[in-house]
């Protein structure tokens, strides 16, 4: 199986780059945060040693084809405020997935990392089809979608099975290589200006 390169990214203001174990107390230090992992479907970490486990779970991702995580680090202070991801690839698909430290909510920076691996996604992995799918009561999801160009495809019934055997349905959107191509997502050449994605 061929193991994907993560390149690192590079945004106004932001580093887009693999995770390291150096970086556990940063992520600990919002994965704790009942906030944050039941919105994206996983229970807040109990102690620093989960978030140990969580990045060699991301690292180790490379060996089964995936192209693995990417921390979210602020170009000025090198602290790690998030994660995001392209997972379930396959080939010609996959999905986009990103968590952010509620202390940075609301100021662009899920949007500005996204734009970046959506860039990525269509461009490095030729990606045809790139999905995201968010909980029905996530509206801040809903938003980005938006942002984003995202177009919504529909609601999967009890799709996704939580830690505490909830069933939770999935809101899907997504955004095609033709949707990326034909000029309809208007951000894009804005944005790519400003994104050096080196390998």
């Amino acid at each position: 199986m061929e193991r994907l390169l993560l390149p690192t990214i590079t945004t106004k203001r932001l580093v887009l780059r693999a995770l390291i174990r150096q970086d556990a107390p940063d992520i600990y230090d919002y994965a704790n945060d009942p906030r944050v992992g039941p919105s994206a479907g996983w229970k807040p970490h109990e102690s620093i040693d989960e978030t140990y486990r969580f990045i060699d779970y991301s690292i180790k991702k490379k060996e089964y084809g995936q192209p693995g995580i990417f921390a979210i680090v602020l170009q000025d202070t090198g602290r790690v405020i998030g994660t995001i991801e392209i997972h379930s690839y396959r080939q010609f698909k996959g999905e986009i997935g990103f968590v952010l430290h509620p202390k940075y909510w609301n100021q662009g920076y899920i949007t500005e990392a996204a734009q970046a691996v959506i860039i990525y996604a269509m461009e490095y992995l030729k990606l045809k089809r790139l999905a995201y799918c968010h909980f029905p009561e996530n509206d801040v999801s809903k938003r980005v979608c938006e942002k984003l160009g995202f177009t919504f495809e529909g609601v999967l019934r009890d799709k996704f099975l939580l830690y505490d055997g909830t069933l939770k349905d999935d809101v899907t959107y997504s955004i095609t290589q033709q949707d990326y191509e034909n000029g309809t997502i208007s951000w894009i050449n804005d944005v790519k200006k400003d994104v050096l994605i080196d390998y």
